[in-house]
């Protein structure tokens, strides 16, 4: 079996995966394709020319970007130019035929998805491990419904209440992500200013910060606080979230999330970067256990339960 027929074969159990997964099934069609076109001693733009692509759309195709999938007829032009054999050729298109089939997310209209929250979800949905730093809030895949209602209704004062209910159940429904066979592993580093910063009231904050517990308790699940008297940590300015897709061949991808837009960085030196800061990061931070006993601390003493 040749070096391509053998990464092909790993690909296989994702035609049978229950659940589309649309965002990683673009970057599996879009990595395996490039690595025909390596394997024929091709440059991109060379390729592109061959086929009658802009450099461009054939970067787009081979970063998997883009709410779509590529074409049936533009991914068979790609294989006729590599002279990919039909086993290859045939695993390929099945999985861009799946790739076509709309995640559960992708069902939620655009004012909800926007293309760069749209990949996010799909990243998500696709990792092996999610690594992330919150500043502002409690990361999303931690949060209560009550506590998201809280945030969105910060966040978007002038929502009207339909819209407010379906944010809250958009992130509920993302949250089953690590309750699920198969679940991610979370490690989440939080600023224990969070802790602290009251939304919904005390009862809200009461309910998340157990919840927090709970789940810090699962197998794939860390969380860990950055204290309020560690001056030197080495934090980034805006929240971070970190993805790593296993044994895929698929390269780590850091999501920096601004305001009405985000940024995803999938360069090995820059996700390198951001990799240190948050080792670091958990470095300065509490272990695990303590970070736990802390979140029982602050649930006594500043969110007690009424007698």
């Amino acid at each position: 079996m040749s070096a391509a027929s053998h990464r092909i074969s790993r690909l296989e159990p994702y035609l049978d995966r229950p659940e589309p997964a649309p965002t990683l099934l673009k970057m599996l069609v879009g990595v395996q394709l490039a690595g025909f076109r390596e394997d024929a001693g091709m440059a991109q733009d060379q390729a592109a020319r061959s086929v009658g692509f802009s450099a461009a759309k054939l970067s787009r195709i081979e970063s998997g970007k883009g709410r779509r999938p590529p074409t049936e007829s533009d991914v068979r032009a790609l294989l006729e130019l590599y002279r990919t054999d039909d086993y290859e050729a045939s695993v390929l298109l099945k999985l861009l035929q799946r790739a076509g089939e709309p995640g559960w997310w992708q069902r939620y209209d655009k004012r909800l998805m926007p293309e760069w929250f749209d990949r996010l979800v799909g990243l998500q949905e696709a990792a092996a491990t999610i690594r992330t730093f919150e500043i502002q809030y409690v990361p999303g895949l931690l949060q209560t419904a009550a506590y998201t209602r809280a945030v969105v209704e910060r966040g978007l004062p002038n929502a009207p209440a339909s819209e407010v209910q379906r944010r809250v159940e958009l992130r509920m429904r993302r949250a089953e992500l690590l309750l699920r066979e198969g679940a991610p592993q979370l490690w989440a580093v939080i600023d224990e200013s969070i802790l602290l910063r009251v939304l919904g009231g005390s009862e809200v904050m009461r309910e998340q910060l157990a919840h927090l517990v709970r789940m810090a308790e699962r197998p794939n699940v860390t969380v860990q606080i950055v204290p309020l008297d560690v001056t030197n940590a080495s934090a980034p300015a805006i929240p971070v979230t970190y993805l790593r897709f296993g044994g895929l061949d698929l390269p780590d991808v850091v999501y920096l999330e601004h305001i009405r837009s985000a940024n995803f960085l999938e360069d090995r030196d820059e996700t390198e970067e951001y990799r240190i800061a948050l080792d670091r990061l958990a470095d300065e931070a509490l272990e695990p256990r303590e970070s736990v006993d802390l979140l029982r601390r602050t649930m006594r003493d500043r969110y007690p339960a009424p007698r």
